[in-house]
C-alpha cells in the first residue's frame, strides 16, 4: 500500500511540474520599483549629491518610523501568539479565531503602512535627477 501511494504521488508530481514550468514569470514589483530603500540612498549619497537638508529630512523620517516599529512588532507578536493559542484548541472557536486574525492583519497593515509612508517621504525628498540615478544604480548601470 505504501509503495503504491508513493508511486501515485510521484506520478502526480511529475505531471504537475511541466505545467508549472509553463506559467509566466511573476511581473516585477510595480510598487517597490518606484521607491528606494534608505540603505541604497545611504550607500550612494555622494554619487547622488545629497544636500544636508535632504540628509536631515531622510534621517528624521527614518527615526520617526523606527520609533514606531518596536511597539507595532510587540503588539503583532502578542496578537499572533493569541491566535496560535486559539488554533491549538481541539475545537476552534471560529468567531474568536477570525476576530483575532483580523487583529493580526490590522497590525500587519499598520506596519506596512508605516514602512510605505517612510519610503514615500524619502522619495519625495529626492530630486528627479537623484531618482533617475537611483533607478540606474538599481539596474546595475553607471
Amino acid at each position: 500500500m505504501t509503495c503504491r501511494t508513493l508511486r501515485l504521488c510521484v506520478t502526480v508530481l511529475a505531471l504537475a511540474l511541466p505545467s508549472r514550468a509553463q506559467e509566466p514569470a511573476p511581473a516585477a514589483d510595480p510598487i517597490g520599483g518606484k521607491l528606494f530603500p534608505p540603505e541604497l540612498i545611504m550607500s550612494h549619497q555622494a554619487e547622488l549629491g545629497l544636500e544636508d537638508r535632504q540628509r536631515e529630512t531622510i534621517l528624521k523620517e527614518l527615526e520617526r518610523a523606527q520609533a514606531q516599529f518596536p511597539r507595532l512588532q510587540w503588539q503583532l507578536q502578542g496578537a499572533s501568539q493569541q491566535l496560535s493559542r486559539l488554533l491549538d484548541a481541539p475545537q476552534v472557536d471560529e468567531a474568536k479565531a477570525l476576530a483575532q486574525a483580523a487583529e493580526v492583519m490590522k497590525l500587519e497593515t499598520e506596519i506596512k503602512r508605516t514602512h510605505l509612508t517612510l519610503l514615500i517621504r524619502i522619495r519625495n525628498t529626492l530630486t528627479e535627477a537623484q531618482r533617475s540615478k537611483l533607478q540606474a544604480l538599481r539596474r546595475g548601470g553607471p
